[in-house]
């Protein structure tokens, strides 16, 4: 068995790269040798929203109003229509570039629906919808990185 050097140096200074840019896991290889720094990443979930959603849920819960139905949960994970991503990767709304999305807000879904695909590994893989219902919020932006458990959008 090949013992592999280690360097405390270039440990500390992937442990601070992971510090400064929030990541939760980097690693590096050289020919036979390589190093993988993971950190420990709390249950805190942060969501980022793009600055148009806000506008879109505000519209959503003035319809919601009009209808006399209750706007939309503040937390989106606590909603029993959330989708949440079962993996890391990168999530694409539409199949190929260019090409109109899977879904979209208001759109009805039936069971096993294609809603979006995420890419991890160089694998495209299918989120399908869990149940039918309507779209009422997309959560990620086309191309955006999504973590394991992420909101990605919720339906009714």
């Amino acid at each position: 068995m090949t013992r592999i050097p280690i360097d405390p140096d270039t440990i500390r200074a992937l442990a601070a790269v992971l510090a400064e840019t929030g990541l939760s896991e980097i690693e590096i290889a050289d020919k036979d040798s390589r190093i993988r720094v993971v950190r420990n990443v709390s249950t805190t979930t942060t969501m980022v929203v793009p600055a148009a959603a806000p506008a879109a849920l505000a519209a959503t819960a003035a319809q919601g109003a009009a209808q006399g139905t209750a706007p939309p949960a503040a937390d989106p994970a606590a909603h029993p229509g959330a989708v949440t991503s079962p993996m890391v990767g990168v999530a694409y709304l539409s199949p190929e570039p260019g090409a109109p999305a899977f879904v979209a807000v208001g759109q009805q879904v039936t069971a096993g629906q294609t809603l979006m695909l995420i890419e991890a590994m160089k694998t495209f893989n299918q989120i399908k919808a869990p149940k039918a219902g309507t779209v009422t919020a997309i959560l990620v932006q086309n191309g955006a990185p999504v973590e394991y458990g992420e909101v990605l959008m919720v339906l009714e």
